[in-house]
């Protein structure tokens, strides 16, 4: 086995290239992919359920189809995860809860569709928290994913595409995706060390994605740097796979370096309240960005937003928490049912929001963002923390407060922002920026983040050799 095949983090454009060039097969990666998760996952719970041998057969049918130069593109063969809350035709898609473990896939949703048309192979579905519902990454019925960056002290994951998270960091998969309505793209994202897509609500479909928000709901690329993350949005989006092919050669488009895209851009920046919110961990990384972003010729003046980022955050859980009851009321009302009782006080806090006022706080929130978007109208983005502490220890967390304070916002606002990595705490835990633009100006905030990503130089994996040895 060659050593890129064996190579747990390798990128996936390298592996693309690799199997371009057959200097390593996708049976290869395969078979190395599945030992890791039969030796490392039984600890960190990542996965809800794996698909082996339909993964190694897939991985096969890749390496004959490559062989044979029919390969389809640059993510043909590439081992991919879904959030369990995807649906995947004839597989089990729980949605986290312990009453859905025989629930059946009636169909295939466009965007796994798209990564699968793309020759991607599923490794299997990740855990989530019960019916996404949570910003920790928490699951008391089906079990809560290990934060793999410390592995003596059981750590948030963050959530609630928790598994996906742990799973990409980990070596688990070479991508994955989630799903965010309050952050849970970006969540664990920042606890985990990764680069994750908040897309803006029209930008990819939710069809085949359990709902917990229909108004919220969104998928996204979970990956371990900018380069791949732009390859698995630019698959999510439906893009041709000769032009994408064309694109990652030529560093056209989304995958262009533009060293200098920072120069006269005004980025909006923390207030002195909001700064107060956070551990000197997260400020000192948020601090130490900012000063890189200045060197790279950005504007930075401090944003204060026209509407608290706290009442913003709450208007959104208000939203999440009544539609995810109406979706999922027969099991959160039906007290022989075994739901996570978290969620379940969430759901029910759902219960308790009438549809008059429901719709009233539909309307409020156009009213709120067009007031929100004129505001950020002479910024060219906006840079928060992604969350306000590195993860915390479980036994420390409050489940009654959300780590979204930083995200939610967003989602009530419907904006795009991207989550990144920029450092690590004395602890060695992972720090992460947020990067927020405009609905619809992924590609710019993608291009951002690669920009960004260059100028940190940032490598570092969690230390798994105690899992080993």
């Amino acid at each position: 086995m060659s050593d890129l095949a064996s190579d747990p983090y390798a990128s996936i454009m390298k592996l693309s290239k690799a199997f371009r060039n057959r200097s390593v097969s996708p049976s290869e990666v395969m078979e190395a992919q599945l030992v890791r998760i039969e030796a490392i996952d039984p600890k960190l719970g990542s996965y809800q359920s794996v698909y082996g041998d339909a993964a190694l057969a897939a991985a096969k049918e890749a390496d004959t189809a490559i062989a044979n130069d029919q390969r389809l593109g640059p993510f043909h063969g590439i081992p991919f995860a879904l959030k369990d809350i995807f649906e995947l035709e004839g597989q089990i898609t729980t949605c986290g809860s312990r009453e859905m473990l025989q629930r059946i896939s009636p169909t295939t949703g466009t965007v796994a569709s798209r990564l699968l048309e793309a020759g991607g192979i599923v490794i299997g579905k990740t855990k989530t928290v019960e019916c996404a519902l949570g910003g920790w990454g928490t699951n008391e019925q089906m079990g809560t994913p290990w934060n793999p960056w410390d592995l003596k002290e059981a750590r948030v994951p963050g959530g609630s595409s928790s598994g996906s998270g742990v799973a990409v960091a980990s070596g688990l998969a070479s991508c994955a995706t989630g799903s965010d309505t309050g952050g849970s793209v970006r969540l664990p994202a920042a606890f985990c060390g990764l680069t994750g897509l908040k897309v803006s609500k029209a930008c990819l479909p939710t069809d085949g994605i359990m709902p917990l928000s229909q108004t919220l709901d969104t998928p996204g690329p979970m990956t371990r740097n900018m380069a791949d993350l732009a390859l698995m949005f630019s698959i999510m989006q439906g893009m041709n796979a000769d032009n994408l092919e064309k694109d990652i050669m030529n560093g056209r488009g989304i995958f262009r370096i533009q060293e200098n895209i920072f120069k006269e851009l005004k980025l909006g920046i923390l207030s002195q309240e909001e700064r107060s919110r956070c551990t000197d961990n997260v400020l000192e990384s948020y601090d130490a960005t900012l000063e890189l972003l200045v060197e790279l010729g950005a504007e930075l003046e401090i944003f204060k937003p026209p509407i608290p980022y706290d009442d913003l955050a709450q208007l959104n859980g208000a939203i999440s928490m009544y539609e995810g009851y109406q979706n999922h009321r027969k099991f959160y009302d039906d007290p022989s049912k075994k739901m996570d009782q978290n969620v379940k006080k969430r759901m029910l806090a759902g219960r308790d929001l009438n549809s008059v006022s429901h719709a009233e706080r539909l309307q409020n929130r156009q009213d709120n963002q067009l007031v929100f978007k004129a505001a950020m109208a002479e910024f060219h983005a906006l840079l928060t923390p992604t969350v306000l502490e590195p993860a915390p220890r479980l036994v420390d967390i409050d489940e009654d407060f959300t780590p979204g304070y930083f995200t939610r916002p967003f989602n009530y606002i419907d904006m795009s922002a991207l989550a990144l990595p920029t450092t690590y705490s004395e602890k060695g835990l992972p720090t992460s920026i947020q990067i927020v633009v405009p609905a619809g100006q992924e590609n710019f905030v993608i291009q951002m983040g690669t920009a960004l990503e260059k100028a940190l130089s940032l490598s570092n994996e969690p230390d798994f050799s105690s899992l080993y040895f």
